[in-house]
């Protein structure tokens, strides 16, 4: 059984995270989705926490072993900051991750030192598809074997610095499989669109992506197995969705407790208290699924693919039920932008329909 006391290794990031969270990534977050984007001093230093690096072996310019319950310990406590912002600092695991998990040795060493060696550098991925039944294990995007390579076709949507990436991984049906590939930028056939303009993650460019006739080499695939892949994209989203669902009930606790409403503070009304109550319970029954997926994950067992399934699909439901009820304990003050509460709302609604945006 997996213990619910961290490791030294694991108090020392959730440490350095919690201070880059509070310091730098939540006092910038406000202004950067009214400004459409991070400075790049708040993405660098990030980047610098070493949450990526620490799940890479030396041999590819790591300086640590891959232990996904570590890194979601690290990314709810970036969440909890901005979800937005967390995304864009852990982009590079998009490209990292697929092929640390599923390239062969020579992918490897060719790809990942030269992403993680120096600072954040704008690698990303595209999986998700702008279709109402979007599903990562039965993409419409196609990938066709041509003689001793592959043709790509196909649409997506909400791929982080798409403009900008100097590489990305594509996901594919091939064959009825879900499969990603190694696409470089410039490559013919490869359309960048428009950034996208969302309801909430304003903070964060994604842009849409057009695939016509996309011709790769042989050594573009990465054959592994996928299926941990998007488990870790599925825990990933659902520490995300804790750390926020859990800034929402801590400023929505501590508005209660100084709201005077006709003499009396709004907390010790009965049906605030059940609300926070109720809000509490869910984030910790959500976070210990979470945490069980990433342990099983680590471990290698099969089960880790059901309850990866489970948590994100608990934490969909939870955080928007938490930042609802955190923009009501607020009352008018909830619905502007004074206050975090309302953009936490916003943000939610990216838990159901992003999955693939991050992975650590």
């Amino acid at each position: 059984m997996y213990s619910f006391e961290p490791n030294e290794e694991q108090k020392m990031l959730i440490d350095v995270a919690k201070r880059y969270a509070e310091k730098d990534l939540r006092p910038a977050a406000h202004d950067a989705e009214e400004e459409k984007g991070f400075s790049e001093q708040v993405i660098n230093k990030g980047w610098e926490l070493g949450v990526i690096q620490a799940s890479v072996p030396e041999e590819y310019g790591g300086f640590g072993e891959r232990s996904v319950l570590t890194s979601i310990l690290a990314l709810e406590e970036i969440g909890w900051a901005d979800m937005a912002g967390a995304m864009a600092v852990m982009a590079p695991a998009l490209f990292v991750t697929p092929i640390l998990l599923a390239g062969n040795d020579e992918q490897k060493v060719k790809y990942i030192p030269s992403v993680i060696e120096a600072e954040w550098k704008p690698f990303t991925a595209a999986m998700v598809e702008y279709n109402f039944d979007y599903d990562p294990n039965d993409l419409k995007t196609t990938a066709v074997k041509e003689g001793v390579g592959y043709v790509l076709n196909g649409e997506k949507r909400f791929v982080p610095f798409a403009d900008k990436a100097e590489a990305m991984i594509v996901y594919a049906n091939l064959d009825g499989k879900t499969t990603p590939f190694i696409v470089e930028a410039g490559v013919e056939g490869l359309t960048v669109g428009d950034k996208e303009k969302m309801m909430g993650l304003n903070a964060l460019s994604t842009f849409k992506l057009t695939l016509e006739n996309v011709k790769l080499s042989a050594d573009s695939i990465l054959a592994g197995d996928v299926r941990p892949l998007i488990a870790n994209a599925q825990i990933s989203m659902s520490a995300l969705a804790v750390g926020m669902a859990n800034a929402s009930f801590e400023y929505s606790r501590d508005y209660a407790k100084v709201r005077d409403v006709l003499g009396s503070v709004i907390a010790k009304k009965q049906s605030i208290a059940f609300f926070l109550a109720e809000m509490r319970t869910e984030i910790e029954a959500i976070r210990l699924l979470t945490w069980e997926a990433a342990w099983l994950l680590d471990r290698g067992d099969e089960e880790a693919f059901h309850v990866a399934y489970l948590a994100q699909l608990g934490a969909i439901d939870m955080c928007m039920m938490v930042t609802d009820r955190g923009v009501q304990i607020l009352g008018g003050h909830g619905y502007i932008r004074e206050h975090p509460v309302e953009l936490w709302f916003r943000n939610a609604r990216a838990v159901s329909a992003l999955t693939g945006l991050v992975m650590v």
